[in-house]
């Protein structure tokens, strides 16, 4: 069962430059821990990776729906969504991008919200 996020999770979060990931396997154990970029839009958490594949922490959260995340001061499981997301969502999505990691100059930025790193987009939602 989904919760939404807290004010103090949204703010921990987003307030954080990179997130931990470990995606769980079939039999519920944890995959290792792998740092990527996580933005927060419309009161959600969103990641993404630069392209899609069926490997590595991506392809197993797809997979199994479900992983853990850490940033300083929380770790929480979490449901993982594949997103098809509309375009306000979308446009939302890549302006926090831009917003929270422009420091890193354009081309790593635009790999982020380009269209092909746009359709790996994954939601994630905590878990009770």
């Amino acid at each position: 069962m989904t919760d939404s996020w807290s004010t103090e999770q949204l703010a921990t979060v987003d307030k954080s430059d990179e997130l931990e990931i470990a995606a769980r396997r079939a039999d519920g154990t944890l995959l290792r821990w792998t740092p990527i970029w996580v933005v927060r839009a419309a009161d959600q958490i969103f990641v993404r990776t630069w392209y899609r594949r069926d490997t590595g922490w991506f392809g197993q959260a797809v997979a199994s729906g479900r992983a853990r995340i850490r940033v300083p001061g929380l770790e929480v499981d979490v449901l993982v969504t594949d997103m098809d997301t509309e375009a306000s969502l979308r446009t939302a999505i890549d302006d926090a991008y831009r917003a929270k990691y422009a420091r890193y100059g354009g081309g790593s930025v635009g790999q982020m919200v380009n269209d092909a790193a746009a359709s790996t987009t994954l939601r994630l939602s905590p878990t009770r």
